[in-house]
């Protein structure tokens, strides 16, 4: 074998090789681009997460909508399945009702169905969006969401085929029943949806600050559903306890007598 040929072959090898190789995409490495404006109405970005590599055809994206943000009407010749990071959203299917989509939901889009989505008018949302590619293409964009599509009544965060009389009440249609259908809106999307998904806190530790905020300021109401909720999202009946009592000399002996009456009450109901 002469040398040109060794050369060759060693470099196929080498080629060979790397393409079984594991590879990883630093965070912070791929650029960010904006959603373009024929395909996005208000602020989106778009960061490119893989792409189709042959044999494999699907590619991802992290999408950020901002308030109010969505997509136009578009469709794909595979489907989509969308994974909700963070916040609160909307998926709406042609001819069909607004769903409201949030952070661990699952959104499996089938192929040529024309379809939108984005964030709900007051919060943010992002999901990871994976498509595959049919002859080079993903995407068929058509036209954009009108304002009057946008604000159709929305189905709530139930069944996907559930009718409104059989749909689970929210958390905040649970604290407010239906009261104040605005104020159950914004506590949904804005308290919820938005401040209690943010990823910069677990849920856990939310929990802690707000029923120590709660304690100090000695609100029982609130902190009976809190408690429950805190101990929903892992907080233990000895950590609440610990923390009443460190609060005792922060916030006051009342204030935290208050709060271990409360928590005496939910625990023993829990």
């Amino acid at each position: 074998m002469n040398v040109l040929a060794a050369a060759i072959l060693s470099l196929f090898l080498a080629a060979s090789a790397s393409a079984q190789t594991i590879t990883i995409a630093r965070r912070g490495t791929q650029p960010s681009r904006q959603g373009p404006v024929d395909n996005f109405t208000g602020s989106v970005r778009v960061d490119p997460l893989f792409q189709a590599s042959d044999p494999a055809r699907a590619m991802g994206a992290l999408v950020t909508f901002e308030a109010g943000a969505r997509s136009a009407w578009h469709s794909h010749p595979l489907g989509q399945v969308l994974i909700v990071t963070a916040g609160t959203g909307r998926v709406q299917q042609w001819d069909g009702r607004v769903d409201e989509i949030r952070q661990g939901d699952v959104v499996r889009i089938p192929p040529n169905v024309k379809h939108w989505h984005g964030a709900a008018p007051t919060t943010s949302m992002a999901h990871i969006a994976i498509v595959e590619q049919l002859d080079g293409k993903s995407t068929d964009w058509l036209e954009k969401v009108t304002e009057e599509q946008y604000r159709m009544s929305i189905r709530g965060p139930s069944t996907p085929h559930a009718s409104p009389q059989t749909a689970q009440p929210t958390p905040a249609q649970k604290l407010i029943g239906d009261f104040s259908p605005k104020l159950v809106e914004l506590t949904d999307e804005v308290l919820f949806g938005d401040v209690w998904t943010r990823p910069q806190l677990s849920p856990r530790d939310r929990s802690l600050v707000t029923v120590s905020a709660l304690i100090a300021m000695n609100r029982p109401d609130q902190l009976r559903s809190h408690f429950a909720r805190a101990r929903d999202n892992g907080v233990t009946q000895e950590e609440l306890v610990e923390t009443i009592t460190h609060l005792a000399f922060y916030a006051g002996w009342p204030s935290a007598i208050t709060a271990v009456t409360v928590a005496k009450d939910v625990f023993e109901k829990k």
